[in-house]
């Protein structure tokens, strides 16, 4: 698991000990966490929950009357560098 995976796996972890159901989802570039957030939850868990989620590269509430809210952030894979990415001769 790359070490996004392992930092997503980690907030999903610490949003489901808060009592948010957590999904942890792969993508090619990065790594997402999103979970339903309840009317009820308290302040001091709102809290609890800000601190998970700043360990992401980016987070964020989506809250509709349809749709309830829902929290997601996203923890960004690293690129692999190379030595020589433009090939020889390649000049900026």
């Amino acid at each position: 698991m790359p070490a996004s995976g392992v930092t997503a796996a980690a907030i999903a972890a610490r949003l489901s000990a808060i009592g948010l159901a957590a999904r942890v989802e792969e993508h090619t570039r990065f790594t997402t966490v999103e979970a339903e957030v309840p009317e009820t939850l308290s302040a001091e868990s709102w809290r609890e929950v800000l601190d998970v989620v700043a360990e992401a590269d980016r987070f964020g509430l989506l809250a509709t009357s349809l749709n309830g809210r829902a929290l997601w952030a996203v923890v960004r894979k690293t690129v692999p560098t190379t030595g020589d990415v433009g090939g020889p001769g390649y000049q900026r």
